[in-house]
């Protein structure tokens, strides 16, 4: 599923810093970052799963050394990071999963989903083999209610929205990346080596209401697919892994 996000308030004025940046993203040549879910007939991932894995997966490949310097896919992650940040998520099963795996990227492993993440490719030079995957249909359920958040920063969704599997999992992977940007050098390293410990949760409606006023990192979906232009994501840290501010936590 596709989905694009920005972060930060807009500005009140036509010459504001921040309208100066969204054009020049929108003027660049804009790229996409694909996520293929593994989504077998007979043994499909839980949603919440599919998310946190696809999460990780962006931060898996922005933290790969091909990603950084002269790595192979650094001038790509450059190109793609200057522009939109575009997402798509499509759905893979035996045979089809099996092509996408022998293209380069990365496969990241759930409790026991699977998401394997690309390079990131010009918005109309998809490889043949990705692009013939399916977009929609990307349904997924929860058979238990997810538990209390894990270690790790929390990716807390907004109540108030209905989105797809593929949708919510490309959101995920935005707020991970916004958690990225937020870190130094070193908490970067310390996340990574833990294996980049994380939650995805459904905010209650007042909860919803104080993280997006609170000051932290906010996913802001740009309404081409699915839902209207808005926040979508709050991302709150916690004191060992991420260490951006905590507002509420069960």
């Amino acid at each position: 599923m596709t989905s694009t996000e920005t972060a930060g308030e807009p500005g009140n004025t036509a010459t504001s810093a921040t309208e100066h940046a969204e054009t020049d993203r929108d003027a660049a040549p804009q790229f996409v970052l694909p996520l293929v879910v593994r989504i077998e007939r007979e043994a499909p991932p839980a949603r919440t799963d599919a998310l946190e894995t696809a999460a990780r997966a962006v931060l898996v490949l922005l933290s790969d050394e091909r990603s950084a310097g002269d790595g192979e896919w650094a001038a790509a992650v450059r190109d793609w990071q200057d522009a939109r940040i575009r997402k798509v998520v499509r759905r893979a099963r035996r045979a089809e999963w099996r092509r996408a795996e022998a293209l380069p990227g990365i496969t990241v492993t759930g409790h026991e989903a699977e998401v394997r993440v690309f390079p990131p490719v010009p918005l109309d030079g998809w490889p043949k083999d990705l692009a013939r995957l399916q977009v929609s249909g990307t349904e997924l359920d929860d058979p238990q209610p997810p538990g209390p958040p894990s270690a790790g920063p929390v990716l807390w969704f907004n109540p108030g929205l209905e989105m797809s599997a593929g949708k919510k999992m490309a959101q995920a992977g935005h707020g991970a990346q916004l958690a990225w940007w937020e870190l130094s050098e070193e908490e970067r390293a310390a996340w990574r080596a833990a294996g980049f410990p994380l939650s995805v949760r459904s905010a209650g409606r007042t909860e919803w209401d104080a993280l997006t006023r609170s000051g932290l990192p906010v996913v802001r979906d740009a309404g081409f697919t699915e839902i209207a232009p808005g926040n979508t994501v709050v991302v709150e840290g916690d004191d060992r892994f991420c260490p951006l501010p905590r507002v509420r936590r069960p």
